[in-house]
């Protein structure tokens, strides 16, 4: 069942708000009761056979919680911290890694007998969010909640159940017992369901059908400009279809008192990679930083260490979402992400700084940053500034793509080395030399170019 489905419309919601407003607001538990019997319904409806993982997993993190809880020895914290962490992990990586290792060990000759596996709807969001409880109770930013009907409210609340945002359990500690309800609420939210719900149909879809009738063509017949419209209108689609489910959940939750946090900011006017990701999903970066970042010493350590747990975030963000060898360039995309960041900073005039004199520069060279930044600087010109690499072989036969790659590659290569070098970096003078004379060859080619078009055109 989702959101903008006839059932859920029609019948699910109206019922819902029915028996729940039937009830007066002092009888607060009975009420948490009604929302929790219809969120398991709700549940059971995408796949009756998942709802007892779901309600082990609420069992295991209210036992790690109440023991992990402030008054306890601290071995006995620890030990329920660590259950809730292995136990939670260890099920969500065997549904949706078992196979793949099977897969991948069969390749090597060792063969598992594996039943089939089907991954649980929410099983990712649901995992993160019994977490946080259990992680919030150990370190005293939230109070241990002693009635186990509350902490399935929690984990199996229908709204971000399952297609998030990930609701940590400190923003909704207090609401789950003491909410306030009005009609102002109750309309506020209203307005935002239904705007997440036209998000969804009036945009989205219409994305997806543009973007999947792109996609349905033979990859060998496909224009250019076709090719880039689909990937355009499913990008678009993605964004749409993700933010119009986070407006619906947070609209669905203001109905009911439940005040949820904001998971998309335009993340498409970012600037930078960095400030995507502080804008797109905003509560999964949000949750890695907190949780994992923060506490593997986050970039108070050493250039070399700050790169490690980056990679570790980037590592556990991928293998939260994707499933295969996909993960593993995820995370160098990634990492080469923190290296072009560094060079833009030197590019910028940062450079001067002890910080930057001390930090990845030295570690890395100055030339494989070069040769980084200037294939960021490539992409990017390509993508966003609709460069007409793909255009010049039609215009020129002789010309293929590679010397083209090559054309651009060398000329933004000169460019920032040049800067680089009036910043003081320790760029090598041979370097230096070599790209004055392969930009020197690559102009005289662009000219010679030029001017054929020219004679071509009179």
């Amino acid at each position: 069942m989702v959101f903008s489905s006839i059932l859920f419309l029609f019948f699910f919601l109206p019922a819902l708000l029915l028996c729940y407003s039937c009830l007066p607001r002092r009888f607060r538990a009975w009420r948490n009761g009604v929302l929790l019997a219809f969120s398991l319904f709700f549940y059971a409806c995408g796949g009756l056979y998942y709802l007892p993982i779901l309600l082990c997993s609420i069992a295991v993190n209210y036992l790690c919680g109440l023991l992990a809880a402030p008054g306890r020895p601290h071995a006995v914290r620890r030990a329920g911290l660590w259950a809730a962490i292995v136990l939670g992990l260890g099920m969500l990586g065997w549904f949706k890694y078992a196979g793949f290792l099977s897969a991948n060990l069969s390749r090597l000759g060792v063969r598992l007998d594996l039943p089939p596996i089907v991954l649980p709807i929410g099983i990712s969001f649901f995992t993160f969010q019994g977490l946080s409880y259990v992680i919030d109770v150990y370190r005293g930013d939230a109070p241990c909640q002693r009635n186990p009907f509350y902490v399935a409210l929690y984990v199996a609340l229908f709204p971000q159940l399952v297609a998030g945002p990930i609701v940590r359990y400190s923003t909704v500690a207090r609401e789950i017992t003491g909410r306030e309800e009005s009609l102002s609420q109750f309309s506020q939210g209203t307005v935002r369901f239904l705007f997440g719900l036209g998000k969804k149909m009036l945009l989205a879809n219409a994305m997806g059908e543009v973007a999947d009738a792109v996609f349905a063509q033979s990859p060998a017949a496909m224009a250019a400009g076709t090719a880039w419209a689909g990937a355009a209108a499913y990008t678009l689609q993605i964004y749409f279809d993700f933010s119009a489910y986070s407006d619906m959940a947070i609209g669905l939750g203001r109905m009911f008192g439940f005040h949820f946090l904001e998971n998309f900011n335009y993340p498409y006017v970012s600037q930078s990679v960095t400030e995507f990701w502080r804008r797109w999903h905003i509560s999964l970066s949000s949750w890695f930083r907190d949780y994992v970042y923060i506490p593997l010493g986050g970039s108070r350590r050493s250039p070399a260490r700050n790169i490690l747990n980056l990679a570790a975030v980037w590592l556990l963000t991928g293998l939260w979402g994707w499933m295969g060898w996909l993960v593993v360039g995820w995370v160098f995309l990634m990492v080469l992400d923190y290296l072009t960041g560094t060079a833009a900073a030197c590019k910028e005039g940062s450079w001067s700084s002890a910080h930057a004199r001390e930090g990845i520069w030295h570690k890395a060279g100055m030339i494989v940053v070069v040769l980084v930044a200037a294939g960021a600087d490539l992409l990017i010109e390509i993508v966003l500034l609709n460069l007409p690499v793909l255009a010049l072989p039609i215009q020129y036969p002789g010309l293929v793509c590679p010397v083209v790659l090559v054309w651009y590659a060398v000329t933004e290569l000169g460019s920032i080395t040049e800067n680089a070098v009036h910043m003081g970096a320790p760029v090598p003078p041979w370097l230096v030399r070599l790209l004055a004379i392969s930009k020197g060859m690559v102009d005289q080619a662009g000219e010679a170019l030029g001017g054929g078009e020219e004679g071509h055109d009179e």
